[in-house]
């Protein structure tokens, strides 16, 4: 198979879908790979390590997307990507495709057969396409969120920590998953007083006895939601609802009842976010104010990190690149059910259902469309 991976265009993304070792990886299963020049200079990756890898490089996304029967990247093909897709094609990303009616619309024409990392799954129930990049958001969350919290950012003017006789601040995560818990640990770490809120008893026991009580953990009712948002310093949202708009659990309104400078991050705004004021922005212009509230909400966080992210991703995407291209896309979805959740869009038809139900759009199974 021939299997392509583009520079990403997205503003300010800077990893890349494959990276030298994997490229290597695929090679010597027998597959070709093509690498459009410079993809992976933002993680630190030249094309002299691709070459080395057996990969080619080619001069433009054109001839990629051109040549390539699976493209592998990183962020959701942007229209320019999207409108040189073709039916046949594999392409193997995250799509986050609830809040996105414009790029589905553009997928479903396309005949395009796209399978999302963020709604693969595993034997235990969790996301391992996601969860690599969930843990480097949440440890990046409470980062950005003491940035955000500087007043020159029109925060508070606030140190996570404090500092003898001053108290530190007081952070709330709203989501106990891999994103809250990676948070909540570098908040904690950073000094801070950390609550984390969560509707499952079972996460929220494991949290209390993994890390023995170093932050506070509440049922997620709205009366508890709405006490500690008033309270906190910095809020960061980390809920996922997977393959689905992530549910707006802070209103504008409560905005209100919070101090003046403090701040959010939404670390679910790829699925629209969490609070009801978010909208994606970007590393070159992260954060904006409403009601006085700092809103940090860049879509990309991990690309802020683009070495850490990529060899993380790639990790973890490995494994499914070289199954897609050993077996071939149809064999390897009828083989593993996991990888088969991951298929969002086959020859013109939805087939995830949170997506279809986001965006009031008929579905049809996945199992169904391999049919097709």
């Amino acid at each position: 198979m021939r299997i392509g991976s583009p520079r990403e265009i997205k503003t300010q993304e800077h990893r890349v879908g494959l990276t030298p070792m994997a490229a290597q990886e695929a090679v010597a299963h027998g597959h070709a790979v093509l690498i459009e020049t410079g993809a992976g200079l933002g993680a630190g990756f030249d094309d002299a390590a691709y070459r080395a890898a057996g990969a080619e490089v080619v001069a433009t996304a054109d001839e990629l997307f051109a040549r390539a029967e699976m493209v592998v990247k990183v962020k959701e093909p942007q229209a320019q990507e999207r409108a040189r897709l073709r039916e046949g094609q594999v392409l193997f990303t995250y799509l986050h495709l609830a809040p996105d009616r414009a790029q589905t619309a553009d997928l479903l024409s396309s005949g395009v057969t796209a399978i999302a990392y963020e709604t693969v799954t595993d034997a235990a129930g969790g996301l391992p396409l996601l969860a690599p990049m969930s843990e480097v958001a949440g440890r990046l969350a409470p980062q950005v969120g003491a940035w955000s919290l500087q007043k020159e950012q029109g925060g508070r003017g606030m140190l996570l920590s404090g500092v003898p006789g001053v108290g530190a601040a007081e952070v709330v995560v709203i989501g106990g998953g891999v994103v809250g818990t990676n948070a909540a640990r570098i908040a904690h770490g950073m000094g801070a007083r950390v609550s984390v809120l969560d509707r499952s008893i079972p996460r929220l026991r494991h949290l209390d006895e993994v890390y023995g009580g170093a932050f506070a953990t509440r049922y997620a009712s709205q009366a508890a939601t709405e006490e500690l948002v008033a309270a906190a310093d910095l809020v960061i949202g980390a809920v996922l609802v997977p393959g689905a708009a992530a549910p707006k659990l802070v209103s504008r309104a409560q905005l209100s009842t919070m101090k003046p400078g403090a701040a959010i991050v939404d670390v679910a705004i790829d699925q629209g976010g969490c609070f009801e004021t978010s909208r994606p922005t970007t590393h070159d212009d992260p954060v904006y104010t409403v009601d006085g509230i700092v809103h940090y909400c860049v879509a990309n966080m991990p690309g802020a990190v683009a070495r850490t992210s990529t060899i993380a991703l790639g990790n973890a995407t490995l494994p499914f690149v070289l199954a897609l291209a050993d077996k071939g896309w149809r064999q390897a979805l009828e083989d593993d059910p996991h990888l088969l959740a991951g298929l969002n869009v086959h020859a013109g038809r939805l087939t995830c259902f949170p997506v279809g139900e986001a965006q009031a759009l008929d579905v049809l199974s996945p199992r169904l469309a391999l049919k097709l």
